[in-house]
């Protein structure tokens, strides 16, 4: 923050300038006839010393403040060695919600938690552990025939949000929403959603976009986080 010190006045003179003080009266024009009784006529008139103007003092600059430095961000933390997750929770959206074991169906397609229970996610168990080097797969339902699911409101996530992921070995890998996306089923991009990145990360998926009663949704949402901390309690 820059302070900026002005000063500055106005001098005001009345209705006009002073008249000029008037001159002492030389020894000539009084002469000694209006001198008291003894007195040395040159000491009536003894003019006063003039006084010696003191120096104006001169406004000290007002230095500004100095700023607070930002704190620096803290580092990520290492990655976690593999554990298995057991739940994963999203604040912002009220959800808390056990997880288990999926593979791929018969197609190559990543299996989804069973629609009979839709308050459970599901991990992909052969890729990374949420924590572990890597990306993470998460998915769960976003509604089913019996109604809401347990990631109904996935999309409306956004960056700044957290994601907590309890583990088996005790610790809370705690990850922070980068963006939440939408991409067409027909045009879904896995790399960019699968790829690893080089560090601890995590996707949570589920179906987004129309519905259609004979194809079901045209779209999945996705939300890309990143491992920001390690925690004890979910």
């Amino acid at each position: 923050m820059a302070v900026v010190l002005v000063t500055g006045g106005v001098w005001w003179a009345g209705d006009g300038e002073p008249a000029d003080p008037p001159l002492a009266a030389t020894p000539a024009a009084h002469g000694r006839a209006g001198a008291a009784a003894g007195a040395p006529a040159a000491l009536e008139h003894q003019a006063k010393p003039e006084r010696t103007p003191k120096p104006e003092r001169k406004a000290k600059p007002r230095v500004p403040p100095k700023a607070t430095p930002s704190p620096r961000p803290a580092p990520p933390p290492a990655p976690l060695a593999r554990s298995r997750p057991v739940t994963v929770a999203v604040p912002a959206i009220t959800v808390e919600a056990p997880v288990i074991e999926l593979g791929l169906d018969d197609s190559g397609k990543l299996g989804t938690p069973p629609v009979d229970n839709p308050r459970l996610a599901g991990w992909y168990a052969k890729g990374p552990a949420p924590g572990e080097r890597g990306t993470a797969i998460v998915v769960g339902h976003r509604d089913t025939r019996t109604g809401p699911a347990v990631f109904l409101n996935l999309n409306s996530l956004s960056a700044g949000n957290t994601v907590r992921v309890a583990r088996a070995d005790g610790k809370v890998a705690v990850f922070t929403v980068d963006r939440v996306r939408t991409y067409a089923k027909d045009d879904f991009p896995d790399k960019e959603v699968y790829g690893d990145t080089g560090r601890p990360e995590l996707r949570l998926l589920t179906c987004g976009g129309a519905f259609d009663r004979g194809k079901g949704y045209e779209a999945n949402i996705v939300v890309f986080a990143h491992l920001t901390e390690i925690a004890q309690k979910i």
